[in-house]
């Protein structure tokens, strides 16, 4: 079969089309014009799973069942290999188009680059340069596309996505003018999924509203800032979220199980289904496929030489390096954009989840299963943002650093092996294997909508809907509203063990109820019925609003095998705070025990291993070294 390769490059004509010919909203209790007949009867009962707060999700025992009974004579429509952000939305959309779906993925969902992003949903302010200086039609397709997608993103997951307000500094007035006009024509390329509008302020206005922004300093006086609006995420919760919503709507995901092997049909000249090793089991087994979709991230070459050990490379790896500082660095709901640092690097600090988050553009890496930051990127993060600041910016205040690898994307059809795009690639170099690579988490549901169109087009397959996640809430979602805390706050206490045993009644006070409805959303109160009901209430960490209760719950409904799962992925701990994170393991584990059965011999290869991923974060405990610059 001739190799098949398309750079998706679209605006609103996917929206357009959708609502003419067959998108299908998702929100609870709205309804599609299209909502008739036995595929619209099949819809709303998805619709109705997800918008249920008292929904289960499908136990891991019964996703992996499903995996091994879908056999030569019963294969599955689909069959995905990755657990990020991709994958998981290649299962959402092809699940809810009616499809019979399976997913593996070798670590934990979000475990890769899903987890390490910069926190932002946006629409590409550089891009947005570049096609204006540059004359890149391309270019502003992918803005146009990318404001589009970012205002649903957020609104699908209204409880873990928000819009940002971002500063960037002026230090001239030709600087004042140029980033005023270039955000405008942002709010004016956004139409009608713009968040909320840009606006000039005064060098005192900025000093109020960013108390840690330096006026004067470095031979330059501020003259004022221009402030934007972007999206931000909890990305690793979003992705899990996504996965969770899938396994509702009937997609079978499973975590911690790889991809060993491929099947070939008799002829040899087709894919038709994978070898699985469960990695906590030991146990393997063969799952059939129609179509494999690969969705491996950084590591989709590595799937695809499985099935031919020379096929050209698509992924030029970059690396993005993040470090994290107390809350005061920066205000609540204001993030500091510099698009342009002394050496032509972007830097920015973001407020997330009570902290703030510092970094800067891709740099060149390998690929690795659990990248490391370097001190050197470390240390420029550091020296970048102290131009900008009036504090003291210190190596001991970092809590936590991480690197990311991010998928460029280079279409392996192209002559121009030079050619990296920012967009996504989809690609089927073998018959039976489609790859989809590249993009950014903005744009995972698209990405995952064009990868679901290639593999019917491969596998001749029969959706019995189109595409409907334009509209679809995740799992929380749905119901959700920013007041939501009060109930949790109103109607439920935390019940705490003490050292000796005693149980005594805590507050449920905001902090806690506000994460808890920012984390869980609609399904918080089940978090907070187990708190008070099963006496886990008591916070995991000093300064932290995660709670005991939560292990649990995350064991019992959003498949957290490992003590690592939760320090990363299902609480942030470990990003946020890689020592607190260390302090919490022992009763995070001892949790975990309780629900999984797990014997001493379990517990402490647990305890080895969360203490060594948590070495890999340079928080200014695991530093390599002090210069004496940032002490």
């Amino acid at each position: 079969m001739a190799a098949r390769a398309r750079l998706s490059r679209r605006i609103g004509a996917a929206a357009i089309a959708a609502a003419a010919g067959g998108g299908i909203l998702l929100y609870g209790p709205t309804f599609s014009a299209n909502d008739r007949g036995e595929a619209g009867a099949h819809i709303s009962a998805i619709r109705q799973r997800i918008a249920d707060p008292n929904v289960v999700v499908p136990s891991r025992a019964t996703q992996a069942s499903a995996l091994i009974g879908a056999n030569s004579a019963n294969p599955l429509d689909v069959l995905v290999i990755g657990g990020g952000a991709t994958g998981t939305g290649v299962a959402l959309d092809a699940v809810t188009r009616g499809l019979r779906v399976g997913l593996v993925e070798r670590e934990d969902f979000a475990s890769g680059t899903s987890s390490r992003s910069t926190k932002l949903i946006h629409g590409g302010v550089r891009y947005l340069e570049k096609a204006v200086f540059n004359l890149d039609y391309g270019q502003l397709k992918l803005v146009f596309h990318a404001l589009e997608e970012r205002k649903q993103v957020i609104e699908n997951a209204p409880h873990l996505c928000h819009a940002l307000a971002c500063m960037t500094p002026c230090f001239d007035w030709f600087e004042v003018v140029y980033y005023w006009a270039g955000l405008k024509m942002y709010d004016l390329v956004a139409g009608r999924h713009l968040l909320h509008l840009s606006r000039y302020y005064s060098a005192q206005e900025s000093s109020e509203l960013f108390p840690t922004l330096a006026r004067n300093g470095k031979g330059r006086n501020l003259k004022g800032t221009v402030v934007y609006f972007d999206g931000q995420m909890n990305d690793s919760r979003l992705n899990v979220g996504v996965a969770c919503t899938a396994a509702i709507a009937g997609a079978a995901v499973l975590n911690h199980a790889e991809v060993v092997a491929f099947l070939r049909d008799e002829d040899g000249k087709r894919i038709i289904g994978a070898r699985i090793r469960d990695n906590l089991s030991g146990k393997e087994f063969d799952t059939y496929a129609k179509v494999i979709v690969n969705a491996a991230g950084p590591f989709c070459d590595s799937v695809r030489k499985m099935v031919d050990k020379e096929a050209r490379s698509m992924i030029c790896p970059s690396s993005g390096v993040h470090v994290v500082l107390p809350d005061y660095y920066s205000p609540e709901g204001m993030a500091l954009i510099v698009p342009k640092t002394k050496d032509g690097r972007v830097v920015f600090m973001l407020p997330w989840l009570g902290r703030t988050v510092a970094g800067t553009t891709d740099s060149n890496t390998d690929i690795t299963l659990l990248p490391e930051p370097h001190e050197d990127e470390i240390q420029f993060i550091l020296d970048a943002i102290s131009d900008y600041l009036n504090v003291k910016v210190r190596r001991t205040d970092v809590l936590s650093a991480w690197s990311g690898i991010r998928p460029l994307a280079m279409d392996p059809s192209a002559k121009n092996t030079e050619s990296i795009s920012r967009d996504h690639v989809v690609y089927e170099d073998y018959p039976g294997l489609v790859t989809i690579t590249g993009g950014k988490w903005t744009t995972y549901r698209s990405m995952a909508e064009d990868a679901v169109n290639a593999a019917i087009k491969s596998g001749k397959l029969s959706p019995t809907s189109k595409c409907i996640t334009q509209d679809l809430r995740i799992l929380g979602g749905d119901g959700w509203d920013p007041s939501s805390f009060t109930v949790l706050a109103q109607q439920y206490v935390r019940m705490k063990k003490t050292f000796s045993g005693k149980v005594v009644p805590g507050v449920m006070d905001t902090a806690v109820a506000k994460h808890l409805s920012r984390a869980y959303g609609t399904m918080a109160e089940r978090v907070a019925a187990i708190a008070q009901n099963e006496h886990l209430g008591k916070r995991l960490a000093h300064g932290y609003p995660y709670l005991e209760a939560e292990v649990a719950y995350c064991a019992r409904h959003e498949f957290c095998e490992s003590a690592v799962d939760f320090i990363a992925r299902r609480s942030r701990l470990a990003f946020l705070d890689t020592d607190a994170a260390g302090r919490a393991l022992p009763r995070i584990i001892e949790i975990l025990a309780a629900e999984h059965n797990w014997d001493k011999s379990r517990k402490n290869q647990e305890l080895e291993k969360g203490k060594g991923f948590l070495e890999t974060f340079k928080s200014s405990k695991n530093a390599q070294f002090h210069d004496g610059k940032h002490k």
